[in-house]
């Protein structure tokens, strides 16, 4: 393990050019050597014909922007579910905990059931945030805020708005119910320049922020005792990291749908090798769940004909890995 300990996000990053290589090269347009050393003359000479622009769009304005989005969402996903694993102290749950799928699911089937298209995004976001303000505040008691109010708290928001996302289906014409379970199963599909735009922004100030905050984690995690004992007021700094956490979660779910299992089994492959320094594991975290999301998008859409929905597949590879984690005994608490 000694090895892995020197510097462990420059050990990550070659995962990030692996997947993008798989993802450029699983077409039969052109090598991969071959389009760069295009781009770059298209770039620099200006040349351009029919076949050319052709290439052109399809790389840079449908391949490059889901590229982009993918990893974004998979590392947000992924350094989102380990704070939340740390500051809640139990490995068993990721941000999706504080009721921000079920919210921002609730917001997104609305939105497609009563407006247009174009506010499936903020209003999923909205109601996203909703939630995590809602649970936050129904887990308040006169001692402030106890680790099993906001998971109790976060069960109850989430079943609420599960309910009302029923009922919006129940009573959604037929012909847009499929757009609206199209889009709960999460999928990168649609991906666009201006959906990166759109999530990218809090994106970077919540990821900014969980890296600032993660030598606190390291704390936080110890217990409430250990927290007052170095001065650290432990429900204040919960709510400091839970923040952007729900930020960085609605975003990506704003964008992209429901992905499950990304937060929820990466922290823990990342705890069991390398350790469980947040330090390290909260980059490394968005790294290699950014590249795990980006590899398994590339498979969702090569392994068949039609094009898979991506959630479909993080559940199928992550059931498994969950399973195997839980059986073997390497989820228990201490591991935090």
């Amino acid at each position: 393990m000694t090895f892995f300990r020197k510097d462990l996000v420059f050990y990550a990053m070659p995962l990030i050019f692996i997947a993008a290589s798989m993802f450029v090269s699983s077409s039969d347009i052109a090598a991969p050597k071959e389009t760069i050393r295009w781009l770059f003359c298209r770039h620099s000479n200006g040349s351009s014909n029919t076949n050319n622009d052709m290439l052109y769009t399809i790389i840079v304005d449908v391949r490059l922007p889901r590229i982009l989005l993918a990893f974004a969402v998979g590392g947000s996903l992924a350094i989102a579910g380990n704070s939340i694993q740390n500051v809640l102290r139990t490995p068993l749950v990721d941000s999706f905990i504080l009721g921000i799928s079920s919210g921002a699911a609730f917001g997104a089937a609305l939105s497609l059931a009563l407006l247009n298209d174009f506010s499936v995004q903020p209003v999923a976001f909205l109601f996203g945030m909703l939630a995590v303000a809602l649970t936050y505040f129904l887990s308040l008691t006169r001692r402030g805020v106890s680790l099993l109010s906001l998971i109790l708290a976060g069960i109850i928001v989430s079943g609420f708005f599960t309910s009302l996302l029923a009922f919006v289906q129940y009573i959604t014409d037929p012909f847009k119910l499929q757009s609206i379970v199209h889009w709960m199963i999460g999928n990168l599909h649609y991906a666009t320049w201006s959906k990166v735009r759109s999530c990218i922004i809090p994106i970077i100030i919540g990821t900014a922020w969980l890296l600032i905050m993660r030598w606190r984690m390291n704390v936080i995690a110890l217990g409430d005792e250990e927290s007052l004992a170095v001065g650290l007021n432990p429900t204040v700094e919960r709510l400091l990291i839970i923040i952007p956490a729900a930020l960085v979660s609605s975003s990506t779910v704003s964008v992209a749908g429901i992905i499950p299992m990304v937060g929820l089994i990466i922290p823990h492959i990342v705890r069991l090798v390398f350790g469980v320094d947040n330090r390290r594991n909260q980059p490394l975290s968005f790294v290699i769940g950014g590249s795990f999301l980006l590899l398994v998008d590339t498979l969702s859409r090569s392994i068949t004909d039609v094009e898979m929905p991506v959630g479909i597949f993080t559940t199928i590879i992550g059931g498994p890995v969950f399973v195997y984690l839980l059986k073997s005994g390497r989820m228990r608490e201490e591991n935090l």
